[in-house]
């Protein structure tokens, strides 16, 4: 559970794969912009920015500037690849919202990509007027209780909202973004920042800048009640999660009297039931200055350049006083502060403590939570997970700007109490305080917090995101850049004398208990008729980016023959490499291509080898001595792989391979790890029937792909795993170098070097054993529309749509690469823009044709809606209607391939990733790198290939469709116009 919580407290506004962040620029309210974005500025003898001195030793070389308005910009050069991550950053979040209306900074984070005056709509003066009567109705809702009078207002809003849809040009900026190559095209709000983001080509910074400059010039409240529907599902999805309920509660106990814990990002209901668009604007013209803003930017840019581009487009904004709030006192607790959240999820128990935001205690909480839990050899990690008193268990710090928190949190065992939970972590608290742990132990969480910092730095995000923390935190560069020299000064009697002043009874806790929560009320759908969004519309000023002609950037392909360096290690086990020459750190990956559809035990056996100790060294032993030599091991399996990863620092590397290869030829049973391993296994399995997403995303969507029979059910039983021998998994593990497998590795050293290293210690059988035979499940034909239903406590429904296709051909992945694109992978595809834009219909959707990841296996259709219980038929209605009828929009088309051709052009497949590349390309029988037919096909394909191939694979066919929400609130009738409804228990999809 290390690190896995924090993203709870942001929220974003899609599922887009990458969290993103934004800056935003002053402006005036909407219809009085007081200039033209990019217009340029008077002449003048002043320089239009400072030039702000670099940090000394920074490894990044990030270059800091100041424009004259105040707008900071932070710009790291990177030329790994032709891409440049953006990050457009206000320092202001839900902490600034008006206690009278939360959720307003992330709602104008949505608003924000709805357009200004000069894109995004049709006839902006006649929509101007409308939006103006809109946000005059909406201050008369807010301000009318009478219930009858506040429906024929909303009636009116939606009424009007109809008129002014027919103005307005939905998704405009994810078409430019998406029309420029841009990817990741996200935005979140947490208490102290809100942050948009996009990755762009690099050929592509003056388009991106024009864009951005134009979107905070003046934006628009268009399209405010459907994506005011699209808040409220994010809402009732928040209620669904156990875990939003806990922190929420969590932070109330916290900070009763700072907007911490006084208000939500999202906000309360009854706040979101009455939205104020002036009191957003009001929100917008007073933060989204240049003064509380700035651009964050690393990749493949010349600062020098960057910069003069960047004070062209942005000079225009004008400097605002930012008003400094009052400075929120959270009182110290002195006791402590308890309370219970129930819901489906599995128990757990979470606290937390608070300490000031001064760097000298962000450090030495840093440093703390390190030595805590690292995930190999910290207190909590050795005293409590590697002895098996609790199913897991983490330390965590956080650090938002007002206050540093540190969380403490665990899962019980079978038949254990949150209570022994808590008393069991605050134990390990105290032997810090006493300085009950060795004393070589602060250095090594120096040198892996080091090891981490170099690892983030290796992305351009981890890079931006950085700059993104200084700037939010008003925090110097140099510091960022000094941290690690100032956690190495840090003596083991300053933190247990820090322990000792701020860990007592001061903290507050949260147990999640299972049970029905009677005290939820969602947001209530109002009612809403669809909007237009006017798809094949392009505004002026969207054609001009588009048509623009930025110095074309090639793209380059992996070369499978030359690109990676191959070898042969002892009796032909195959080596594959990458050099690394970016830093000193190596990834070792072993691969045997069989898992527990092989061999039903062999994932207990994974398992149980974190456990395992060799004749000469304990378990515990074993952990220590990576974590001191600044290496990590990770072993895990699939239903047909089993992974080994090695990685850290390349100079101990031949130490951490001699140590790897020991533990796996010397491991020795542990009976006691045994069956406490057992215990928490067998826990764990009922746990996952608690975990809506376990029981969507896995356990039926096996059901809907095989029927009765699925490799998510081929697990052993209970009376199986009680009755195994640790000698017998042991057993397992050692015979892992007797069956065919593959090497791979990426890292400084030479191939001659690492396969010397590989051959004195990695000792293979001779000859090797065929591998195991493997267990096959059928896959199910869709002969008819079958409707599965699980029954599950929650606010929301989910419903995944699920076809078997062909078997795989490549040139099937090619041409689905290019209709996925176009009908349902992204905020400006088809399906979004009708099921969220226009509809309003669901928070998140999707809809792609998902290709197999081997040869012989089938490619499926799948379709996914998240939305509100009761528009559960609408929502199918409509996903249903646009899967049989592809609807055509040759703009949106002609952006959808220059998408991918921007994309193509400037992706790198590079590091360790090649090595993974290739080994998918074998496993598909690829001849050459499949982006390259993907980029010659985009070249000359049309729609009416794309609608043949829609024909051809989608039109028509029968779906398995599987539901999963409460009983009561289903329209089964609804659902039964599409195939017979079976109503499936969790012992029918999970086999126990």
């Amino acid at each position: 559970m290390k690190k896995t919580f924090k993203n709870l407290f942001v929220v974003v506004i899609s599922l887009a794969t990458l969290q993103v962040s934004a800056q935003k620029t002053n402006t005036v309210k909407a219809g009085e912009g007081k200039g033209n974005a990019g217009s340029g500025r008077a002449a003048s003898d002043e320089l239009p920015y400072i030039n702000l001195p670099m940090a000394p030793g920074d490894p990044l070389n990030t270059r800091m500037y100041k424009l004259q308005n105040g707008l900071m910009v932070y710009i790291a050069p990177n030329k790994l690849e032709p891409r440049i991550q953006t990050f457009v950053a206000v320092r202001t979040g839900s902490k600034n919202d008006p206690a009278d209306a939360t959720g307003l900074a992330h709602y104008l984070e949505h608003m924000l990509f709805k357009g200004s005056d000069k894109y995004g709509s049709l006839d902006f003066a006649k929509e101007k007027k409308e939006l103006n009567l809109i946000e005059s109705l909406y201050e008369t809702y807010r301000s009318t209780k009478n219930e009858d009078d506040r429906k024929k207002i909303y009636h009116q809003i939606d009424s009007v909202s109809g008129v002014a849809a027919k103005y307005a040009i939905a998704n405009e900026y994810d078409k430019m973004m998406a029309g420029i190559g841009a990817s990741g095209t996200n935005a979140f709000t947490s208490f102290d920042q809100t942050v948009y983001v996009n990755e762009i080509p690099s050929n592509q910074l003056d388009n991106w800048l024009a864009i951005e400059a134009e979107r905070f010039r003046n934006p628009q409240m268009r399209i405010f009640h459907t994506e005011l529907e699209a808040v409220y599902e994010e809402k009732n999805r928040s209620l669904d999660e156990d875990g939003d309920k806990q922190f929420e509660k969590l932070f109330e106990l916290l900070f009763p009297k700072h907007p911490y814990g006084t208000q939500t990002t999202i906000g309360t209901i009854e706040h979101l039931k009455n939205p104020s668009i002036k009191k957003i604007l009001d929100y917008y013209n007073t933060y989204y200055v240049p003064n509380n803003m700035a651009i964050c930017i690393a990749g493949d840019v010349n600062p020098d350049e960057a910069i003069k581009k960047i004070e062209a487009k942005l000079g225009y904004m004008q400097t605002k006083a930012v008003p400094v709030l009052k400075p929120f006192v959270s009182p110290p607790l002195t006791s402590v502060q308890s309370a219970d959240v129930v819901g489906p999820n599995p128990e757990n128990v979470m606290f937390a403590y608070k300490v000031s935001n001064s760097q000298q205690d962000r450090d030495m909480l840093e440093l703390l939570g390190t030595i805590m839990n690292n995930g190999t050899a910290g207190i909590i990690d050795l005293n409590l997970i590697q002895k098996q008193k609790v199913l897991t268990a983490y330390a965590d710090p956080y650090f938002p700007n007002d206050y540093s928190i540190l969380f403490l949190g665990a899962e019980p065992k079978q038949g254990q109490s949150l209570d022994e939970c808590r008393n069991l972590l605050l134990d390990q608290l105290d032997k810090v305080k006493k300085g009950e742990f060795p004393d070589w132990l602060i250095k090594a969480a120096v040198n892996d917090l080091k090891l981490r910092k170099i690892n983030r730095y290796e992305r351009n995000s981890g890079i931006a995101m950085a700059q993104v923390d200084a700037f939010v935190k008003n925090e110097k560069w140099e510091d960022q850049v000094n941290q690690i020299y100032r956690l190495g000064k840090i003596t083991k009697q300053q933190l247990m004398d820090f322990a000792t002043k701020n860990f007592g009874n001061n903290y507050a806790i949260v147990y999640k208990r299972i049970g029905e929560d009677k005290n939820l009320t969602k947001v209530v759908k109002p009612e809403i008729t669809p909007v237009e969004v006017n798809r094949d519309a392009q505004s002026p000023f969207l054609k001009s980016i588009l048509e623009s002609k930025p110095t074309a950037i090639e793209p380059e392909y992996i070369d499978f023959e030359n690109d990676i360096q191959k070898a042969k290690i002892n009796n032909e086990i195959p080596l594959t490499c990458i050099k690394n020459t970016n830093n000193d750190l190596f990834s070792l990956y072993y691969v045997w291509d069989m898992g527990t559809n092989h061999n039903k035990k062999i994932g207990l056996a994974i398992d149980y080898l974190q456990y395992l100790g060799t004749s000469k060294m304990s378990p515990e032993e074993v952990k220590q001595e990576f974590y001191k030599i600044g290496c990590r091991l990770s072993v895990f399996n699939s239903k047909d792989k089993v992974y080994v990863m090695l990685n850290g620092l390349s100079e101990n590397a031949d130490k951490a391979i001699a140590l790897m290869e020991q533990l796996f030829s010397d491991a020795k049973p542990e009976k006691d790890a045994l069956k406490g391993l057992v215990e928490d296994n067998l826990k764990a399995r009922n746990d996952a029937k608690l975990d809506k997403n376990t029981i969507l995303n896995s356990a039926m969507i096996d059901y809907a792909k095989y029927g009765n029979t699925t490799p998510f059910k081929n697990v052993l039983t209970e009376k199986e795993m009680r009755d195994i021998k640790g000698s017998e998994l042991v057993d397992i593990i050692k015979e892992l170098n007797s069956y065919p497998h593959k090497i791979m590795y990426y890292g400084p050293n030479a191939l001659t070097q690492i396969g010397g290293v590989l051959n004195a210690n990695h000792k293979v059988a001779s000859p090797l054993k065929a591998l195991p035979a493997e267990t096959k499940f059928e896959e199910l034909t869709n002969a008819k529309t079958k409707v599965y239903v699980v029954d599950f406590d929650m606010k929301q429904a989910e419903i995944m749509m699920i076809s078997k296709g062909k078997k795989y051909d490549a040139q099937l992945e090619v041409s689905s690469t290019i209709f996925n694109e176009y009908f349902g992978g992204n905020m400006s595809s088809i399906v979004f823009q009708t099921l969220r834009e226009s509809k309003a219909l669901a928070y998140s959707c999707f809809a792609r044709y998902a290709y197999a990841s081997e040869k012989e296996k089938s490619n499926y259709m799948v379709a996914y809606i998240g939305s509100q219980a009761d528009k559960l038929p609408e929502a199918m209605k409509s996903m249903t209607e646009l899967l049989t009828d592809l609807p055509k929009s040759e703009n949106m088309f002609a952006n959808s391939l220059e998408a991918i051709q921007q994309r193509i052009r400037t992706e790198r497949i590079t590091k360790a990733d090649i090595l993974f590349y290739y080994d998918k390309a074998q496993k598909l029988g690829w001849k050459n790198d499949i982006r390259q037919d993907v980029f010659e096909l985009s070249k000359k394909i049309t729609f009416n290939d794309i609608n043949e191939f829609q024909k051809q694979n989608i039109k028509g066919v029968n779906y398995n469709i599987m539901v999963l929400g409460k009983k009561e609130g289903l329209d089964i009738k609804s659902l039964e116009k599409y195939g017979p409804v079976q109503f499936l228990k969790l012992e029918d999809i999970f086999g126990y």
